[in-house]
């Protein structure tokens, strides 16, 4: 199945999460944090300019590493993974 955002929407793959702590403890799936960084997957047209009827164009591209907001994004599951679909208002920066 092939997912293509709509608008302004982006899709983004989460990073994993942490399974050990720095000191080398193992934390169970309740302790551990949902990682607010990932991969952009896909990209969406853009926003309309309601003056021009042109499409603005992104500011991140496919591939970049992007860190987002804490509660950013809804979350689905395609084909057994989960992404998050979200707008580029979500996204704080590109990781270089």
């Amino acid at each position: 199945m092939k997912v293509r955002p709509l608008g302004d929407k982006i899709i983004v793959k989460r990073q994993e999460a942490e399974s050990q702590t720095d000191s080398g403890i193992y934390l169970p799936e309740s302790a551990k944090d949902k990682p607010k960084q990932g991969k952009v997957i896909a990209l969406g047209a853009g926003n309309l300019n309601k003056d021009t009827g042109e499409r603005l164009p992104f500011t991140v591209k496919k591939g970049d590493e992007v860190i987002f907001t804490s509660y950013s994004g809804t979350e689905v599951k395609i084909e057994g993974e989960n992404f998050l679909i979200m707008t580029e208002d979500d996204i704080l920066g590109i990781i270089d």
